[in-house]
């Protein structure tokens, strides 16, 4: 029976750890760093979002969709940085100043919500990657097996990372777990784009189309590398609000390099595809 109630206990604590929002303070400097990376981040987006698509006229119908898809990515992620940033603000307030000075944010209760910026890759990630195939010189057939293939790999790396992504104290064993189970699909994408897709960038007989085509997998890659090296900055001795801070200013800086990084690639590939092309074709 006590085996049986530890076993239990242990089972509890997990599913707690799991279900409750943990707050952490942080120091001024390090509140002000948060708050400026979202706000930064979420002007990238929707000024990438606005020149995106007014620039569609521009681009010839056949890759009106990879550009618009280009578009929709940094849209979706302007909302949810919207989002993100409201919530770290909610989370956290200054004190009443002292002498002039003011001193190191309270948490009011409020979780920080962190979930949406899930929410925004599960969604994006495969639109990213789907973007990159409407650019190639593949077949029609094959434009949507490789996008149905590369999305549903992308959308469940997002899937099994995420209950990970809410445990950063105490046992990090199943963090672990989680970021072994996603850099499986991981892998599976990295190797597709530099390797499964190689043949059709070669396929381009402009070399600026194909060295472009090269340049966009390849930031796409460099890119997605660093989420998993911030994921375990937990695991690394990063804990409470270093943790959070370190996460959130390095899933910024990946996700600007990811989406409006690629995304200006995929619009001066899909603008150089278009210039021998009639706009109307």
């Amino acid at each position: 029976p006590r085996r049986r109630r530890a076993h239990h206990s242990a089972q509890d604590t997990h599913a707690n750890t799991l279900a409750t929002m943990v707050m952490f303070a942080v120091s001024a400097s390090q509140f002000d760093l948060v708050y400026n990376s979202l706000s930064f981040t979420f002007a990238s987006m929707l000024a990438s979002t606005l020149f995106f698509w007014l620039r569609l006229p521009s681009v010839s119908e056949q890759y009106k969709s990879a550009l618009t898809i280009t578009g929709l990515v940094t849209f979706i992620a302007a909302y949810h940085y919207y989002r993100i940033f409201n919530s770290w603000v909610e989370a956290y307030e200054h004190p009443l100043p002292v002498d002039g000075k003011i001193g190191d944010p309270n948490i009011t209760g409020k979780p920080f919500n962190d979930a949406y910026r899930y929410m925004d890759w599960l969604l994006t990630v495969p639109l990213l990657l789907i973007e990159i195939v409407l650019c190639m010189k593949l077949p029609a057939d094959e434009v949507v097996s490789k996008s149905w293939s590369l999305g549903t790999a992308a959308a469940l790396m997002i899937i099994l990372g995420y209950p990970g992504e809410l445990i950063i104290e105490g046992d990090l064993t199943m963090r672990w777990v989680f970021w072994a189970l996603a850099m499986v699909p991981f892998l599976y994408v990295v190797y597709t784009l530099l390797v499964g897709l190689a043949s059709a960038t070669e396929a381009e007989t402009d070399p600026a189309v194909k060295s472009m085509l090269y340049k966009a997998c390849w930031a796409t890659v460099i890119s997605w590398c660093t989420y998993p090296i911030v994921y375990i900055l937990p695991m690394l001795g990063v804990d409470g609000g270093a943790a959070v801070v370190s996460i959130q200013i390095g899933y910024c800086i990946a996700d600007v390099i990811a989406k409006c990084g690629v995304g200006f690639l995929i619009y001066n590939i899909t603008i150089t595809k278009s210039a021998n092309k009639p706009l109307l074709s």
